[in-house]
């Protein structure tokens, strides 16, 4: 079954076209020349955001003396690649064998993982703002139990991604995890602002994903998800 959607995109129409396979749903990912990561130095934090951030340093976390510097460790920089045009699955599913494993799990099925470029071009879908919504996130909430935040909504191409911070997506990339930090950032009070950036959509999460691929992660491949991919 294919189901082909017309809907308003960064000002301009965006044809949204799903297939079903094998019972699965996948969205067409466009490819071509794209421009992905973040431009730290086309942006600056609001107040608030800034505010936030200062009280999570203050209580022990972040990564840098301010948010900009945090971001420059987690985010991705600002790049142009050319990416193949693929079909991407609609919805993650959890890894049934280890990370190192999956390849050949996927490719029984004529499938396999996502680039960490390819990820991000699903997620983003053109966008260059901090979340694939805008540069802003609700401070007076956590995204994890919102159901009406704007990480609920679908990506620019139709994907349900980056929209539960207990997900945690792996890539080809070993070095990289995406859209979720495992409940981190909420199981330890880190604070509003740190507990929406696991959704950013160029977050690498490195920490997270040294994580997954090292020995503490070994035997917990069922806490990590992918997203299949169907090269055309």
């Amino acid at each position: 079954m294919t189901v082909v959607e017309t809907m308003e995109h960064l000002g301009a129409p965006l044809h949204r076209v799903r297939i079903e396979r094998d019972g699965q749903e996948f969205a067409l990912i466009p490819g071509g020349a794209v421009t992905l990561g973040f431009d730290l130095n086309a942006w600056q934090p609001s107040p608030a955001q800034a505010a936030d951030y200062a009280e999570s340093l203050g209580q022990g976390f972040g990564c840098g003396s301010d948010l900009r510097a945090h971001l420059a460790h987690v985010l991705s920089p600002r790049r142009s690649v050319t990416l193949a045009t693929v079909l991407m699955a609609v919805e993650d599913e959890d890894l049934t064998e280890p990370p190192a494993d999956m390849p050949a799990v996927l490719a029984a099925r004529g499938l396999r993982m996502p680039s960490s470029d390819e990820w991000e071009h699903g997620c983003g879908a053109g966008t260059d703002t901090l979340f694939r919504w805008g540069n802003d996130c609700p401070l007076d909430r956590i995204p994890h139990g919102d159901r009406t935040g704007p990480h609920q909504q679908l990506s620019g191409f139709g994907l349900r991604i980056a929209h539960d911070t207990y997900r945690t997506e792996l890539t080809s990339d070993v070095t990289a995890a995406h859209g979720g930090d495992g409940g981190e950032s909420v199981c330890g009070g880190y604070g509003s602002m740190l507990a929406w950036l696991p959704l950013a959509t160029a977050n690498r999460n490195p920490s997270m994903a040294e994580f997954a691929y090292g020995p503490d992660g070994e035997g917990l491949c069922e806490d990590f998800s992918t997203r299949p991919v169907l090269t055309l």
